[in-house]
């Protein structure tokens, strides 16, 4: 008797959804020390029909939301702060987080310019779970930009998208596969993400007041009455997300870096340090597969200055050899040894393009949640 084939085990994804906290409002706190603790409103003039773009959680407590009338915002909070955006100083900042979401993955979709969706179903990363790297990056988040985030990590888009908002400011809410179905079921339906306000109250008026409500409907009752949102509520209602996370991004560059428990102070140490960052960064280059010509040596010293020197070789390398070696090469440009450092890294752009963005990334671990 012949044997049969069992069919391959489905691939549960892990997604993160990050979202930086009141970003326009948090950023002009940071840059502009008398702000901070106060109730600060960026958007249009109070006077004009202008709207609120972000608001401090200073400023939510009395009553102020996003996309508000600034002229209603004032009457609920005349002592406020009110601020135009200052778009450059959000962007530059939305630079650096994608930055640091693409030390871990390649999948990533940005929804705006403080807000995201990774999958890392599959990464070199060198962390174990979904849970580490979301932590991960909340860390270097803070450490790099001075700004909290928030992250939701699941096996779906709708399901990281609002457990990101569940512990706010600073929080990180993870729902595990088997825990998705009862997480939706007490979900309001108001906090239902695609919901706004005008379907929430059609939802309640017709007794679905929340995600056990929901998925009591039919498909057909549901498009009848939502039209094609219909079908996307009956599916959510059921944990049914299976939209990929689509990312657009060009790779510009490969790189890895390492924060250390303890400051290094001599150089035989940070060289030791930087082999094993080359032979990460090489292996990453292998992977993809490509190469590069300039190869960039990050040092963040222990009162958390960043220093960088690059170094732009004849031909394209992926090897740790020479990956380590123009790098250690860079190490007395800088004053490592003289300074104590807290941070070293390694990363390698002009890529060969063409070769590298045509390969597919198999042969990489699944992480768990």
């Amino acid at each position: 008797m012949g044997m049969v084939d069992e069919p391959a085990p489905l691939t549960v994804r892990k997604i993160i959804h990050i979202d930086m906290d009141a970003f326009f409002a948090s950023v002009e706190q940071r840059d502009f020390p008398e702000y901070r603790g106060k109730p600060v409103i960026v958007g249009g003039d109070p006077a004009s029909r202008g709207v609120v773009s972000t608001c401090s959680y200073e400023a939510r407590k009395y009553g102020v939301h996003s996309a508000m009338p600034t002229s209603r915002a004032y009457r609920l909070c005349p002592h406020g702060i009110f601020l135009h955006p200052r778009f450059e100083a959000y962007k530059q900042v939305s630079i650096q987080i994608r930055d640091i979401f693409h030390r871990f993955t390649d999948k990533v979709e940005p929804l705006s310019l403080d807000e995201a969706y990774l999958d890392v179903t599959e990464s070199d990363s060198g962390f174990f779970t979904a849970t580490d790297i979301a932590k991960e990056i909340k860390r270097l988040i803070l450490e790099e930009t001075q700004l909290t985030a928030s992250a939701g990590v699941a096996s779906t888009k709708f399901v990281a998208k609002v457990a990101s908002g569940f512990r706010k400011p600073d929080g990180l809410t993870v729902i595990r596969p088997e825990k998705a179905e009862a997480f939706i079921e007490a979900l309001p339906i108001g906090a239902f993400y695609g919901i706004g306000e005008a379907t929430e109250k059609k939802m309640v008026s017709l007794g679905i007041h929340n995600g056990k409500d929901l998925k009591t409907w039919s498909e057909v009752d549901l498009v009848r009455h939502f039209g094609k949102s219909g079908r996307f509520y009956y599916n959510i209602a059921r944990g049914i997300d299976p939209r990929p996370v689509e990312s657009h991004h060009v790779r510009k560059s490969v790189g890895a870096e390492n924060t250390f428990a303890e400051n290094l102070i001599d150089l035989d140490s940070m060289r030791t340090e930087l082999m094993s960052i080359a032979e990460t960064v090489s292996r990453r280059l292998k992977k993809i597969p490509t190469s590069g010509k300039t190869i960039t040596l990050k040092v963040r010293y222990a009162d958390f200055e960043i220093a960088t020197r690059s170094i732009s070789l004849p031909s394209m390398v992926n090897d740790v050899e020479t990956l380590y070696q123009t790098a250690a090469s860079a190490l007395p440009l800088t004053e490592a040894g003289v300074k104590e450092v807290r941070l070293l890294g390694i990363s390698v752009s002009n890529l060969d393009l063409a070769r590298g963005e045509t390969s597919s990334r198999t042969g990489q671990l699944e992480l768990g949640f």
